[in-house]
């Protein structure tokens, strides 16, 4: 999602799971090294999703890949304006992509169905709003109602930022509070608050990689009130943005198949603990 992170209202609180010396806990430095199979479903031993299968059985969660790799063939369509509660915004964008060219829309994809390979594992059913099977979108808003409409337990958006070269690491974004128009996420911005701790948690850990040094006070967390998909959802979601594509060395994390698949095992992690706890 370019340029995501200047419009964010901070979120207060600490995230993540506390180590010894308190803050988050990390397995490691995040690298672009290591080699598990670039396919979405190929995965390292340590990557395997943790405990019983079947232990999600009865549960929906949506992915969202963030934009549509044919966007940017669709400009007019996805440039249309659509309520989301509080005003009006763009039905979708081209989103970003790193300097080399690796766009937004194909790094969330792929980080999309390795999670849904974890997620089924585990018992889950889950549903992705698009899977480049439409020509363009879909726009925000019938983002949000996909989910509605499946009665998910959890959804969550996948993005990668397009902010500025040394602007680094990861954030969540939680839904505020909105109640205007057709948004009211009243009933959903407690539960979704935990969903984004408990990914934020997961996400650091099983990455190596830090929130984010640009937003979000070293929480990992931000709120904000202006993203259509959250404003309309009525099911707890989150978006997760999980590096900054315009920075080289976020960009050679996000580029490599070892950590998307680590990215994928840390968001998985938190929505289980997520629907464990529900």
């Amino acid at each position: 999602m370019a340029g995501v992170g200047g419009a964010g209202r901070v979120a207060g609180g600490r995230v993540g799971r506390p180590g010894r010396g308190g803050g988050l806990r990390h397995r490691g430095t995040a690298s672009a090294g290591g080699t598990p199979d670039d396919r979405p479903g190929a995965q390292s031993p340590s990557a395997s999703a943790p405990g019983g299968a079947g232990t999600l059985a009865g549960k929906v969660v949506v992915i969202d890949p963030g934009h549509n790799p044919a966007n940017s063939a669709h400009t007019a369509e996805i440039g249309r304006q659509v309520d989301i509660g509080t005003h009006e915004k763009e039905c979708d964008t081209t989103g970003t992509a790193t300097n080399s060219g690796y766009s937004e829309a194909a790094f969330t994809l792929d980080v999309a169905h390795r999670l849904r390979v974890l997620l089924e594992q585990r018992g889950a059913t889950v549903k992705l709003t698009q899977d480049a099977d439409r020509p363009y979108g879909p726009c925000i808003d019938e983002r949000a109602r996909i989910g509605n409409s499946a009665r998910a337990d959890a959804v969550v958006s996948v993005h990668a930022d397009g902010a500025g070269a040394g602007q680094r690491g990861f954030h969540v974004i939680l839904p505020g509070p909105v109640h205007a128009g057709a948004a009211d996420t009243r009933a959903i911005v407690t539960p979704s608050r935990k969903l984004g701790e408990l990914i934020a948690g997961d996400f650091a850990d099983s990455t190596g990689t830090s929130p984010s040094n640009y937003v979000g006070d070293g929480t990992g967390l931000v709120t904000r009130e202006d993203l259509g998909g959250l404003n309309l959802s009525t099911v707890p979601k989150v978006f997760i943005e999980c590096g900054n594509m315009r920075d080289t060395k976020d960009a050679a994390l996000l580029t490599s198949g070892a950590w998307r698949q680590r990215a994928a095992q840390g968001i998985s992690e938190g929505i289980v603990s997520f629907l464990r706890g529900r």
